[in-house]
């Protein structure tokens, strides 16, 4: 299966987090809606993450890989689609 990658922007109550996903190349979780409506899935994974805390003065931190609860996600849109603050 064909994979491409896509640039997210995630929010929870506390963090802005910035990383990449993995999706299929077309058809079935080829959109971002399918990822976070899988019900096999608990987790979104990420990799080269930024985690910034909200309502916190300073530098994110950067990290190569994440597991993002979905239930914990506020919203996700494709970073493409949102100004650049990181």
């Amino acid at each position: 299966m064909e994979q491409r990658n896509e640039r997210m922007l995630i929010e929870t109550t506390r963090h802005r987090i910035a990383g990449t996903i993995t999706l299929a190349s077309e058809g079935y979780r080829s959109r971002v809606s399918d990822l976070l409506n899988a019900p096999d899935r608990d987790f979104l994974s990420l990799t080269d993450v930024t985690i910034e805390v909200l309502d916190h003065d300073g530098p994110g931190t950067r990290h190569a890989f994440m597991a993002v609860s979905r239930r914990h996600i506020i919203f996700a849109i494709p970073a493409g689609d949102a100004p650049s603050t990181l």
